[in-house]
């Protein structure tokens, strides 16, 4: 009786060990995203087609948003390119966060710049945006 309960308390330190890392994670990367982390808002950004070169930075990616399209999941995402499988950029906003957002299709044939951490997602440079300041439009 006296090892299980040892057992169930290594269990519980180990979960509350991860819950407070993915918080710190968490929190951490929000507070970086509307400066995008020494990323000023005069700092240049890069064409979509170019995005792939800033892998693993947080960066700023413009484009024209040709479609924006929400999932059956309610993931909201912005496509840069005609065919978004053959596109070198994505960007999603996840369901969880889309009630920060306002009418996103507005969005639609609009020059944007991004602010984000670039990250590779299916082989293509991805940004996921989960604040409203990461999104600039330019015109």
């Amino acid at each position: 009786m006296g090892r299980r309960r040892v057992q169930w308390a290594v269990v519980a330190l180990v979960l509350g060990a991860l819950a407070v890392w993915v918080y710190r994670r968490v929190t951490t990367h929000s507070q970086s995203w509307p400066s995008a982390a020494g990323t000023s808002s005069s700092s240049p950004c890069v064409d979509f087609h170019d995005a792939a070169s800033q892998l693993g930075k947080t960066a700023c990616v413009s484009g024209r948003v040709l479609r924006v399209f929400t999932s059956r999941a309610g993931n909201v995402f912005l496509d840069f390119c005609t065919d978004y499988r053959r596109c070198p950029f994505s960007t999603v906003i996840f369901s969880s966060d889309r009630g920060k957002f306002g009418d996103l299709s507005t969005l639609g044939g609009r020059a944007v710049e991004i602010r984000g951490t670039v990250t590779s997602y299916h082989g293509r440079a991805e940004i996921i945006i989960r604040d409203p300041s990461q999104i600039r439009t330019t015109d």
